[in-house]
């Protein structure tokens, strides 16, 4: 049951790109948008660490530098996209990490190349081709790019993620070390870009974004830390859909069938790799307890 905390998460998640995609239209300029996103994270992390007396040492500088040079970002590329597509189509291009990494996996794996990855590699970005091609108008298509190299960057931060877990490193302190480069970032697109021209509907767009992204984090955590892996991962897709619904609904981007099947094919996709990856590391470990 534990993994259907990844429901919640995925609604949140749909609720901050919706939030970020108002706020933006509401007069807000990115820098503001990413200031909110991270700064809540770092408070009540903070304030955790200080009350449960945790250390906020990284264990590797190293690691966290790469997490968040590549993980910044794609925040940052994924966060345009937001701001300027569709707000299904964005989603499911924030999606396509795993399809990424898989390729990544698929392309310096030595020896027998893995046919399923080949699959989940082709089905995704044939997804991603329907999803764009009868969406997106030529003006879009720069923010198209971005949101696509989002989800090849968010690819790489989350084996650097992978990476820090390996040393011991809590998700906890990873998040935190991620919204204050975010943050900081965030204050210097300010000095550059300014506030905008923010309304109240602008502030409270930014609560949202902020509200909505922590508690997403916090539920996304829970959901692949305690719950089953396969599901979490499966439930985890559930955004695109919540996007879908959110952008109908309040601005009346209906997605006509083919982005619908290049959605479903972009969800089967990654589940596949998702599913390929989990069954290659249930092997190694029954190799290990062999040897």
């Amino acid at each position: 049951m534990q993994s259907l905390w990844m429901l919640l998460a995925a609604l949140m998640f749909a609720i901050m790109g919706a939030c970020i995609k108002l706020s933006y239209e509401a007069g807000s300029t990115l820098a503001l948008i990413v200031i909110a996103r991270g700064l809540p994270s770092i408070i009540a992390i903070v304030l955790w660490a200080v009350l449960s007396h945790q250390s906020l040492k990284p264990k590797s500088v190293k690691l966290h530098f790469l997490r968040n040079l590549f993980g910044v970002t794609a925040m940052w590329m994924g966060f345009y996209g937001y701001s300027v597509l569709p707000l299904s189509t964005s989603t499911s291009l924030n999606y396509t990490s795993p399809l990424f990494i898989a390729s990544f996996l698929f392309f310096t794996h030595k020896g027998p190349k893995d046919t399923v990855r080949l699959l989940a590699v082709i089905l995704g970005f044939l997804g991603v081709l329907l999803v764009l091609r009868p969406t997106i108008t030529e003006d879009q298509w720069f923010a198209a790019s971005l949101g696509l190299m989002s989800g090849a960057f968010a690819g790489v931060a989350m084996l650097q993620i992978k990476e820090l877990g390996a040393i011991g490193e809590p998700i906890w302190r990873t998040v935190f070390y991620f919204s204050l480069i975010v943050v900081l970032t965030g204050f210097l697109g300010l000095k550059a870009h300014g506030y905008g021209t923010p309304v109240l509907t602008t502030w409270l767009a930014l609560f949202g974004v902020g509200v909505s992204g922590l508690i997403g984090q916090l539920a996304l955590t829970r959901a692949f830390g305690q719950g089953s892996p396969i599901l979490t991962a499966a439930l985890q897709y559930s955004t695109i859909i919540f996007a879908a619904i959110l952008g109908i609904v309040f601005w009346g981007d209906i997605p006509d069938i083919l982005a619908w099947m290049g959605m479903v094919l972009i969800i089967l996709a990654g589940l596949l790799s998702a599913w390929r990856t989990m069954q290659l590391a249930e092997a190694a470990k029954s190799q290990k307890k062999q040897a």
